[in-house]
């Protein structure tokens, strides 16, 4: 029965791994190509001059700019040639589809194909997309496009700098607007460290497989792993959450459809590891196993998955960089920890010889 288990672990466990791979793409995708962190921090300074009722914020950790507009009229956002790209107001939300920035704001990397009706120079030919007041777009012009860092960067890379202030025009009616903002440079943190430290945590817990399982500490071992699971499982739904609000998600809504949409593994494996954590507490047969399988999904998605901010400065997520490296971490530690732990516990099970039946 053991080994049965164990290797059905060993096959799940390569299917989530498998899985992983093959849906990076897809998830890294979320919000069209939001990205997993970056080393450059874009802020929006406001709309000049100001409008009741017209916002702008940056979301997706830099990659689009939302314009809200509540002022009950139509506003224009300006194209790269001085001609009408989108237009938000009391109808909903129209793009021009012979703006060249209809297509080339369709990637964070701004690569695509322009089309024959592509033109700056030709009428405006609306094409309405969403409902509502707010829209959001790549914009090239808060953005740094280049394979390589800017000269003052590359010459002291341990310090911030300031890479450029940016603006983008905007028209109300006949009234020329202004969105204007900054782009810095933040030096990334030191991603050997962490990895370093999330090693020795998920080894630390790990150990707690090593305590048998027979003995009244390995009972308080279990108890721990599955304390452990239900803190890496919350901070595994914790943080997609982070990244919808980011991405400019309104409401409960707006976030459940978001996290169904783009970060649906990191919420199934956050709730998998809740429900496997109460579960080892219970001390309920087979725990052991539950403990290792949700320990490994925790750990490839919601670990892995997101241990870019590793190795970059801002984070796609409200709250500070140092933070979400942490909630990684941890998440990570409490993953791979368990995963070992409940292997440990299993093979030492696997090999407790199984008492000979007593005969009257």
């Amino acid at each position: 029965m053991i080994r049965t288990l164990l290797a059905r672990a060993g096959l799940i466990a390569t299917a989530a791994f498998a899985a992983t791979v093959l849906t990076a793409a897809p998830a890294a995708a979320h919000g069209a190509d939001a990205p997993d962190g970056t080393d450059y921090r874009t802020r929006a300074t406001g709309v000049t001059p100001q409008r009741p009722g017209l916002e702008v914020r940056v979301v997706e950790a830099g990659a689009r700019l939302e314009l809200t507009n509540d002022t009950g009229r139509a506003i224009e956002v300006i194209g790269y040639s001085g001609e009408p790209y989108l237009r938000v107001g009391p109808d909903g939300v129209f793009e021009n589809s012979r703006s060249p920035a209809t297509y080339l704001n369709r990637t964070i990397t701004g690569d695509a194909a322009l089309p024959a009706e592509a033109d700056p120079a030709a009428p405006p030919a609306w094409r309405r997309i969403a409902d509502g007041s707010a829209v959001r777009w790549h914009d090239q012009r808060a953005l740094w496009q280049e394979s390589a860092p800017p000269a003052q960067v590359r010459a002291a890379p341990d310090r911030e700098h300031r890479v450029r202030e940016w603006t983008i025009p905007l028209r109300d009616g006949t009234d020329p607007l202004t969105i204007g903002g900054t782009l810095d440079w933040v030096p990334p943190p030191d991603a050997y460290t962490w990895w370093a430290v999330t090693t020795v945590g998920l080894l630390a817990v790990g150990a707690l497989g090593l305590v048998a399982a027979a003995a009244p500490a390995g009972g308080r071992a279990l108890s721990a792993l599955g304390s452990l699971l239900v803190v890496g499982g919350a901070l595994a739904v914790g943080y997609p959450v982070g990244r919808e609000l980011d991405a400019g998600a309104h409401g409960v809504g707006g976030v459940l459809v978001g996290l169904l949409s783009g970060q649906i593994w990191s919420l199934l494996t956050g709730c998998g590891a809740i429900a496997a954590g109460w579960y080892a507490l219970s001390r309920r047969p087979a725990a052991d196993f539950a403990v290792a399988l949700a320990g490994a999904c925790l750990a490839l998605f919601a670990g892995v998955g997101n241990a870019a901010v590793f190795a970059r400065s801002i984070a796609p997520v409200p709250w500070s960089p140092g933070m979400a490296r942490v909630m990684v971490a941890v998440t990570l530690v409490t993953g791979a920890g368990a995963t070992l732990a409940g292997v440990l516990r299993l093979h030492a099970a696997a090999k407790t010889p199984t008492p000979a039946p007593t005969h009257p």
